[in-house]
């Protein structure tokens, strides 16, 4: 498994800029990309340019949305570089490859970039930052974001637990799950926070799906995610603007579990990239061909007790970065926890998700006509 799985985002980007050079030879107008981050300019978004003769189709792959989720985009995005870019025609078929779109939280291992904002809620189209959304958040603001040094994963188990059960009767599941989920802009110290612009990283990605989207008659799409959802079972993840249904998508590219990105089939995103990429198209470029999916790799389970779990450790998280931890020891049990939500090290979890990268990609490269 180390041969894909990366240990550092250095390790990643180095590899990923080497494999890079196998698909230039095949496509000969190709280049390399970079931008450094302003404040941090030892971190860079890096892509590749892959540019057929007759610009009718490009396919991109992105990774590292949600920082620490990188490293198994990275195992994914080497996999498609390795099996799939060498079956694909250089003729009439382009590639957009991206690593890293938050370097700073692949580095560190966050899902967050250097102003704490997660970037799969900032994409807003018309950079229009609704303050007023989401405003249940509110409601259980002392709950998802406590204003003081957060404890250990083992002390305060059972008060949290409490804590769940007595919101969850108050509220029931289904608004816990969209308060903590959906996204907002008013809290820079919450959960899920939006920001109130477009982040420097968010504005290299617009510009680059323009350019995508603009050069090429169809352009086909996949982000790499991981945390959500069955442990050993990825799910491939569709936009609610998507006009095919979940069940079309199952047949089409012979995957077993694909979901749209709403509140009945997952769970709904403000701000979700690959909805961006749909209101693009309907506002600039509405005689182009667009799809855009996700792959996201569940890790501790879809149970009720392992999404309690994956929310703890949110919660905590969150409390570390901002106040702190009440130990070093507490703190240490925050981030071994927080990674194993992301990047489990299970050698079983790591080869089931690279099969299951493979029959996606696969699956979707058929059903998109790239592939026989």
């Amino acid at each position: 498994m180390n041969n894909y799985f990366p240990a550092s985002y250095e390790e990643s980007r180095v590899r990923f800029l080497r494999d890079a050079e196998s698909i230039r030879a095949r496509w000969h107008d190709s280049r390399l990309e970079s931008h450094p981050l302003a404040h941090q300019p030892e971190l860079s978004i890096d892509w590749l340019w892959a540019h057929p003769p007759k610009r009718e189709k490009v396919v991109v792959i992105s990774i590292g949305e949600h920082g620490i989720e990188g490293y198994v985009g990275s195992a994914i995005l080497k996999l498609f570089m390795d099996e799939f870019a060498p079956r694909l025609n250089p003729e009439n078929t382009g590639l957009l490859l991206i690593h890293a779109i938050n370097p700073y939280g692949m580095k560190h291992r966050l899902r967050v970039n250097p102003k704490h904002v997660d970037l799969n809620r900032n994409f807003v189209y018309g950079e229009k930052y609704d303050p007023t959304i989401n405003p249940e958040y509110d409601l259980l603001l002392d709950f998802l974001a406590p204003q003081k040094p957060a404890s250990g994963v083992k002390k305060g188990k059972v008060a949290f637990l409490a804590n769940v059960a007595a919101n969850m009767v108050k509220f029931g599941r289904a608004r816990i799950q969209a308060a903590s989920l959906l996204g907002q802009h008013r809290h820079a110290d919450g959960l899920y926070y939006g920001g109130k612009e477009a982040q420097e990283e968010t504005q290299v990605l617009m510009n680059l799906y323009r350019a995508a989207i603009g050069g090429y008659e169809s352009f086909s799409q996949v982000d790499m995610h991981t945390g959500y959802g069955p442990r050993y079972q990825m799910t491939m993840l569709l936009s609610p603007m998507e006009s095919m249904s979940s069940a079309e998508a199952v047949k089409r590219f012979e995957y077993p579990l694909i979901q749209k990105i709403d509140a009945d089939e997952f769970y709904a995103i403000s701000g979700d990239m690959g909805e961006y990429i749909y209101r693009l198209r309907d506002a600039e470029f509405p005689n182009k061909k667009v799809f855009a999916s996700g792959f996201e790799f569940g890790t501790f389970g879809d149970s009720l007790p392992a999404l309690i779990r994956s929310l703890r450790i949110t919660i905590l998280e969150n409390q570390l970065r901002h106040h702190g931890a009440i130990s070093k020891a507490a703190e240490g049990e925050i981030r071994a926890e927080y990674e194993e939500l992301f990047f489990p090290q299970e050698s079983r979890w790591q080869e089931k998700a690279l099969t299951d990268g493979r029959q996606a990609l696969t699956g979707i490269l058929r059903g998109q006509g790239f592939v026989a």
